[in-house]
């Protein structure tokens, strides 16, 4: 069995590439096949960003643009794509583009390394301004995913505000549209089975699912591409689960809101925050801008790392993960409670036929009060040392309800059932919080590693709910708080 041709467009012209491996990266073959070197492999594991590019595709007849990691991006799943490096922004002999030409006037670049990676992130932001000013903080947001070991900070912020007053460049997106069409239509046809499939429906996904049960799931290969970067594995077969329309979706409903599995971290995350606007510092805290315009929230959650940062969240939230199967020309599937799904380290219940389709959020209450903490060693772009989310449904200060849900404290993410039956039924106050930030920090047995020692980790889970506790009291919450939640322990 071959791979299919690899087709995307980049520089005004369609690319087409033949045996390029299932496992090869994006930036694999910019670099040694197409030998475009200006986008540079810094780390490996989608944490520097230097090899930042830009993807485009059609969503709902509009180009969609965002910057993703290419050094763990699987080549074909840009297949039928636009892709923009940065040697693509300003035709040779042309003007920079005004994202270059601004970080020229700010001095932006030292070592230059770093660079172009810079440049994809905000040429990103350019498009996604259209012309408007952008903000400090908007810029920030947009760079979460780019590390600079030279200048500092400061001259690339400034540049990704001084890039608007430019004379503007405009991207063709009707041009861009027409090519992805062209290269979709001429592509239907092409049915021959591949190592690498990226089915369109989920009827197609579950059918192939079901006829190898050994292939390797990938969504935006945020964790898979690590073990290609880093472990170096291989696989005889993949099945690209992006391209499903039924998964691309986010349905609301009266009680819950269903996130496919093809939904970008971004995207979940957007939904996630309009219902409860105070899960947005979270969500900017998740991963770096690239990390999550790329992974997927139900690809988080099927890996179940212990130091995953979505699944203590949904814990919390009451969450549902549906699993779906073809089983004899037909279409199972069974639902579960999202901390039910895990067995083990990495391990869980899921069948070998068996995909995760959706995630099931309630919708919140109107007594609820629900917060989110992540502790790490770096403030953005980093994986947690502890996490922990809890909701409790107050009611005449009184706790009806409470869902606790931690990572980093066990092999698997986990919910505190014994700190909820501490708090369970008991008057909101500072005796209940100090009794259960006891039974927090004694309910499980975290291990020391370079992230944290044990005893850090189960002192901290305690005084992340005696910052819940002022919270609730509205008193106010800053970065400082979050650095003394540390330093108590």
């Amino acid at each position: 069995m071959k791979t299919r041709p690899l087709q995307f467009f980049r520089g005004g012209k369609r690319v087409t590439l033949h045996g390029v491996a299932p496992t090869r990266t994006v930036l694999e073959v910019l670099r040694e096949d197409l030998h475009c070197t200006g986008t540079k492999e810094g780390c490996g594991e989608g944490d520097c960003g230097a090899c930042t590019v830009v993807i485009g595709e059609a969503r709902d007849g509009v180009l969609q643009t965002r910057a993703i990691n290419s050094c763990i991006r699987l080549a074909h799943s840009i297949d039928g794509m636009a892709l923009w490096t940065v040697e693509d922004l300003a035709p040779a002999g042309a003007a920079p583009h005004p994202v270059q030409q601004a970080l020229v006037d700010c001095h932006g670049s030292q070592c230059g390394f770093c660079t172009p990676g810079f440049v994809m992130s905000l040429f990103a932001l350019y498009q996604q301004a259209q012309g408007q000013p952008v903000s400090r903080a908007q810029a920030q947001a947009a760079l979460s995913g780019n590390l600079c070991r030279c200048t500092g900070y400061r001259p690339i912020l400034d540049a990704a505000q001084a890039m608007q007053a430019l004379p503007p460049v405009a991207l063709d997106a009707a041009s861009v549209l027409l090519n992805l069409e062209q290269m979709a239509q001429e592509n239907q046809g092409l049915r021959a089975e591949s190592t690498y499939e990226s089915p369109k429906s989920l009827k197609s996904l579950l059918r192939l699912r079901a006829a190898d049960t050994q292939a390797q799931l990938v969504a935006g290969c945020t964790d898979v591409g690590l073990w290609v970067t880093k472990q170096h594995r291989q696989f005889g077969r993949i099945l690209d689960t992006t391209q499903v329309r039924e998964l691309r979706q986010v349905q609301p409903y009266p009680h819950h809101t269903a996130i496919g599995a093809a939904v970008t971290l971004n995207e979940a995350f957007a939904a996630l925050v309009t219902e409860r606007p105070q899960l947005q510092g979270f969500a900017q805290r998740f991963a770096g801008l690239p990390v999550r315009n790329s992974g997927t929230l139900a690809g988080n959650v099927a890996n179940g790392s212990p130091i995953g940062d979505a699944m203590p969240l949904l814990i919390a939230l009451g969450a549902n993960v549906v699993l779906m199967a073809s089983r004899q020309g037909a279409v199972v599937h069974r639902e579960l409670r999202l901390e039910d799904l895990y067995t083990g380290y990495r391990q869980n219940v899921m069948a070998a036929d068996e995909v995760l389709a959706w995630i099931k959020v309630p919708k919140p209450l109107p007594t609820e009060f629900c917060r989110v903490y992540k502790v790490s060693k770096r403030f953005e772009d980093d994986i947690s040392a502890v996490c922990l989310a809890v909701r409790l449904e107050l009611v005449e200060g009184h706790v009806v309800q409470a869902s606790v849900g931690a990572g980093g404290v066990a092999a698997t993410p986990v919910r505190a059932r014994q700190t909820e039956a501490a708090l369970r039924g008991q008057p909101w106050n500072p005796a209940t919080v100090a009794r259960a930030a006891q039974v927090l920090r004694t309910e499980f047995s975290p291990i020391s590693d370079m992230r944290a020692s044990a005893a850090y980790r189960s002192a901290v889970l305690g005084n992340l709910l005696q910052r819940f506790w002022r919270e609730s009291q509205g008193q106010p919450s800053s970065l400082d708080d979050m650095e003394r939640v540390g330093a108590t322990a």
